[in-house]
């Protein structure tokens, strides 16, 4: 199995996996011309497109896609059954594509509806779990979010996290402004500052490492407490996770 992603609009990434032969499946494809273009350059054959929830962005290319690969099967969430979704799946399924073995479950915060797909070692989450950060609560609560997390917190340590936008520079400004004494953060926003600067990719990521660089899968974290605390006293982890969020959306 290759990972490729291939950039998409201003900050998104559209992942392929495929195999030496040339089958292959794409997630999330919120513009057709770029993954047309891969395509072509690669000699792919698509076989499914994986869908993680409804937003434009994530699902854009979906129909000329289909029109351009009249058998290519694509599986999403029921809140994707408008956008192009052929075969419509939900927690607790399992699609097979490319002989491997993708587990579905329910992630919901960033959308009611939302999805990820899980083959280890490939993670596939969406606008739910980002290097460094969250989704956006736009349709769910701040304790969906936080049970989603638990769900990918769950994984194997060496879970690669393919997220759909590099957000991962705003991210870390977060984070050092929470935790500023933080000497991995600190070593993780320079490495991801330089990066940036020469137009470099900062994912895939490591479950692992996100776990100690990602602020919101921290909320039993001591030093995290202790500045949370100093505002407000919040007995719960899901109650600091909404506390992350709120701030996060202010920053």
């Amino acid at each position: 199995m290759n990972l490729n992603s291939i950039p998409a609009f201003q900050d998104n990434y559209i992942w392929v996996l495929s195999e030496d032969d040339g089958r292959c499946l794409i997630v999330d494809p919120g513009e057709a011309a770029p993954v047309l273009r891969a395509i072509e350059e690669h000699q792919w054959q698509p076989e499914a497109i994986l869908l993680t929830h409804h937003h434009n962005d994530h699902v854009g290319g979906v129909q000329a896609l289909r029109d351009a690969f009249p058998d290519v099967v694509v599986y999403g969430p029921a809140e994707t059954q408008h956008k192009g979704t052929t075969q419509v799946v939900a927690e607790g399924d399992t699609v097979t594509v490319l002989g491997q073995d993708f587990s579905v479950f329910a992630t919901p915060g960033h959308t009611l509806g939302h999805i990820c797909f899980f083959s280890f070692p490939y993670l596939f989450c969406g606008d739910t779990l980002f290097s460094g950060g969250c989704g956006r609560l736009f349709e769910g609560t701040a304790t969906q979010m936080y049970q989603s997390f638990c769900k990918i917190n769950a994984l194997p340590d060496d879970t690669v996290i393919c997220c759909a936008h590099e957000y991962t520079l705003g991210n870390m400004k977060f984070a050092v402004s929470v935790l500023p004494q933080d000497a991995e953060v600190q070593e993780y926003y320079k490495k991801v500052s330089e990066l940036r600067a020469k137009n470099e990719k900062t994912l895939p990521v490591i479950l692992k490492n996100e776990r100690k660089i990602n602020l919101f899968l921290r909320t039993e974290d001591a030093d995290l407490i202790e500045v949370i605390n100093q505002e407000r006293v919040l007995q719960h982890p899901e109650e600091r996770f909404a506390w992350l969020r709120a701030k996060k959306d202010a920053f």
